[in-house]
């Protein structure tokens, strides 16, 4: 990012790539400064929520910047909040980087410091996502992992799968079918 004529790198979330401007245009990315013995880093996001999930993350024992961006490029804040107040380990342990017993840690350490306003709304925003739409939406995180930006990998799974039913398919065969069309 360039601010001033000084250069910043900056590490964002996956779900905050796809909301940034076209190269060279005005953008507003709310940081985090992480100030260890052997580096400064910035960490940016979108949202107020992103961020304050972000440092809700890293203050849990066991994760670190890294991790707890891996956690909000792979889950909405929504999703992180609502596996957190329901205990469900097995969902945060799908995360890249985090194993059984920091999810385990993640799930008594914050579910405190989610207010019950958030806790309702998390839980009761959407119903459960089905193996397929876990599917779809990994095969979507895939495509912009691949350099796509969200609304063009969604219309290139859409147009691949023109209506077919993903139940067979592995997320694999849903990013090479993308591709392929």
């Amino acid at each position: 990012m360039d601010v001033g004529g000084v250069g910043y790198e900056v590490f964002i979330p996956l779900s905050s790539y796809d909301h940034l401007p076209p190269k060279n245009e005005a953008c507003r990315i709310l940081t985090y400064h992480h100030v260890r013995e052997d580096a400064q880093q910035l960490f940016g996001f979108m949202t107020e929520d992103e961020r304050r999930m972000f440092v809700m993350l890293i203050g849990t024992t066991g994760i670190g910047p890294k991790i707890a961006l891996s956690a909000l490029s792979g889950m909405s804040v929504r999703e992180l909040k609502a596996a957190i107040v329901q205990g469900d380990v097995k969902r945060l342990s799908s995360i890249s980087g985090i194993g059984k017993k920091v999810s385990e840690r993640l799930v008594v350490e914050l579910r405190d410091k989610i207010s019950e306003g958030e806790a309702f709304e998390a839980v009761s925003g959407r119903p459960e996502m089905t193996k397929e739409d876990m599917k779809t939406r990994d095969a979507v995180m895939a495509l912009i992992t691949l350099g796509y930006r969200q609304d063009e990998a969604r219309k290139m799974l859409a147009n691949a799968l023109h209506g077919d039913s993903t139940e067979k398919m592995t997320v694999e065969d849903l990013v090479k079918r993308s591709l392929n069309r």
